[in-house]
């Protein structure tokens, strides 16, 4: 936590030195995390059409559509107007109402049915992960967890690195909507991370990092969420996970922010990072984005120079080629 609390000293710094750079990140964060969040729930459409429906605000065509405007408007809320945005009850039933705006599905009230977390398999198998709160004890439940978050941060002072996670932990176990509730807990987690100063996630999508790390997201989320209704659960496997996830996107701030003035072969070093944060195929023009201090030739050149060396492939030709990256398997 000493590490975190380091990184957020630090972007009051960055947000002063370079303007220009903070504002392309910006965008590019929120594209990214409309489309992990969204990703993470099985949600998904081509990024093109993504990055219409983010930057443009492009009515959307179909359901998967809907899903990811919807999300785009409560992070852009939050973005906007966290400072004023409190952790009630009100405020998370919004967000809800917010991602569900456009579609069919009601948003903005607690389940009526108890639900399951399920986890489903190639092979058409399944199992349950963890059994929620009930339908009709959710009500109850969601006000004692603002209540306990209030006090915990307004009353008793507490780390807000323990309290937030915890809270996020709390807001999954209770699964407290029909539908949305992973979407609504990275809500929760940005706004709470906001109240608390840290303001990465501004510049670097952390659904994007959570989704990166999907597999350890669920595998953790189910250790700490064993024994959670009779308060024996161990927290640890989650907090370490989640603060793992907050230095990551720290890092990759710096890293992307804190070489402006580069150094001869930075450029290079930049680029290479932009892609290994790339998870589907991607065009010239997302690096361009991602590394807007660097050329489109000086970007051909080096994803030239992983060609070569069998870390990227390049699939199709003209303006509709796509970079994709290779596994060690793949490079031979």
């Amino acid at each position: 936590m000493t590490t975190l609390g380091e990184y957020r000293g630090k972007q009051e710094l960055y947000s002063h030195q370079t303007p220009q750079i903070l504002d392309t990140l910006k965008a590019a964060a929120m594209i990214e995390s409309v489309e992990s969040s969204n990703r993470l729930e099985g949600i998904t459409a081509d990024r093109g059409r993504i990055e219409a429906l983010v930057l443009k605000s492009t009515a959307s065509t179909n359901r998967s559509e809907e899903e990811i405007a919807g999300y785009r408007d409560a992070l852009a809320l939050i973005h906007e107007q966290a400072e004023h945005m409190p952790v009630a009850l009100n405020t998370i039933l919004q967000c809800h109402a917010m991602i569900n705006r456009y579609s069919a599905s009601a948003g903005g009230y607690w389940k009526a049915k108890d639900n399951l977390i399920i986890e489903r398999h190639d092979d058409g198998s399944e199992r349950v992960r963890f059994r929620p709160v009930s339908a009709a004890e959710t009500p109850g439940a969601m006000a004692r967890l603002v209540e306990r978050y209030e006090a915990a941060i307004n009353e008793d002072q507490r780390e807000p690195l323990l309290v937030v996670p915890l809270a996020v932990l709390d807001f999954l176990c209770i699964h407290p909507f029909a539908d949305g509730n992973g979407r609504c807990s990275r809500l929760l987690t940005l706004l709470t991370l906001y109240h608390a100063g840290y303001d990465v996630g501004r510049f670097i999508s952390l659904e994007r990092v959570f989704e990166q790390s999907k597999e350890t997201y669920y595998e953790v989320l189910e250790r700490s969420s064993q024994g959670w209704h009779e308060g024996t659960h161990d927290v640890h496997p989650w907090l370490n996970y989640f603060w793992g996830v907050l230095t990551a996107a720290y890092r990759e701030f710096e890293d992307r922010v804190g070489t402006i003035q580069t150094a001869r072969g930075s450029k290079t070093e930049l680029v290479k990072a932009a892609v290994r944060r790339r998870i589907a195929p991607f065009a010239i023009s997302d690096l361009e984005r991602d590394c807007p201090e660097v050329s489109r030739d000086m970007i051909r050149v080096v994803l030239n120079q992983l060609r070569e060396a069998g870390l990227v492939a390049m699939e199709g030709k003209g303006r509709g080629a796509k970079w994709r990256k290779l596994a060690a398997k793949d490079g031979g």
